[in-house]
């Protein structure tokens, strides 16, 4: 009997904790040494809500909703 690999685990998806702590500390070191980006992003809100961060999350949930096939999209640009 052959394995056929099928897929597997992806790059990014393999360190996604590795991504998310990166840029959950790149976003603290923001907020402590350059203080000016969270004022001005704060500036653009509508009824409580963060416009940019709204506009960050659809963009993260666009592409499932979509199915897009980042390997697709890998080989298409490479």
């Amino acid at each position: 009997m052959s394995q056929n690999k099928t897929g597997g685990i992806g790059f990014f998806e393999k360190y996604l904790t590795v991504w998310v702590l990166l840029c959950m500390a790149a976003g603290i070191l923001i907020g402590k040494f350059l203080p000016g980006i969270p004022e001005f992003l704060g500036k653009f809100e509508y009824a409580n809500v963060s416009i940019p961060i709204a506009v960050l999350i659809w963009v993260m949930i666009y592409p499932m909703m979509m199915k897009v096939d980042f390997q697709s999209v890998w080989n298409v640009i490479m």
